[in-house]
């Protein structure tokens, strides 16, 4: 079994910064984005009303393997997310009751996984924050291998060490780090745009009109 861990040198937002972050939801993050770094919608959210916020710590594991994510919990700090490239694979899960507990005695903001997971009732049931694809009874192998704090790409999503992730019943948006200083206020910003429309629409305005679609035309 060989794990490799990359040394991962990013610069940590402040607590005060990530409470800002908290504030906005995913799906305004990647408007401001261009519509981009959205991760699949088939990962979601393992109960509702689950938010997330947190810098990633990236796992690329064998298939079916969960020894990197042992290490990765090892050196895991608060407020971290640990972001899990598990290819997809939903036969086995990589990531389970044990593991969340010790993660959030750590401090961990949460999972993301693509692949599944097992006891989900009880990572509810603690309020560890997972988004995953699925759930299933069979557990992971060890042994196998893989890589800590290294470039992967989840959900379709590219993701390096000390990105932001955002998570809310929508799914997972990943904004990277070099883009993070000039899109929140940015996103601060669409959000009070979006406060007026709704005034506008509560006043009877229609929406078409707001954003000023052109009319249909009569045939």
């Amino acid at each position: 079994m060989t794990i490799y861990r990359h040394k991962a040198d990013f610069r940590k937002l402040t607590i005060e910064r990530l409470a800002q972050w908290a504030k906005i939801p995913p799906a305004i993050a990647s408007d401001c984005m261009n519509r981009d770094q959205a991760m699949s919608g088939e990962i979601s959210p393992l109960g509702e009303g689950t938010v997330l916020c947190g810098q990633a710590k990236t796992v690329n594991p064998m298939v079916a393997d969960n020894s990197a994510m042992h290490v990765a919990l090892e050196d895991a700090y608060p407020s971290q997310v640990i972001v899990i490239a598990a290819d997809g694979h939903l036969h086995n899960a990589v990531w389970g009751g044990l593991m969340a507990r010790a993660a959030q005695a750590q401090g961990v903001a949460g999972i993301v996984v693509d692949g599944a997971v097992r006891d989900a009732s009880e990572i509810k049931e603690i309020g560890f924050p997972c988004f995953c694809r699925n759930a299933v009874p069979a557990g992971p192998h060890k042994g196998h291998g893989g890589s800590v704090d290294a470039s992967i790409a989840c959900g379709g999503c590219p993701v390096n060490p000390g990105d932001l992730v955002l998570g809310d019943d929508d799914g997972i948006v990943v904004v990277p780090l070099e883009l993070e200083a000039n899109l929140l206020e940015a996103c601060q910003k669409k959000l009070a745009a979006e406060d007026v429309v709704v005034a506008r629409i509560n006043a009877g305005e229609r929406l078409s009109a707001i954003q000023g679609l052109p009319k249909a035309v009569d045939i």
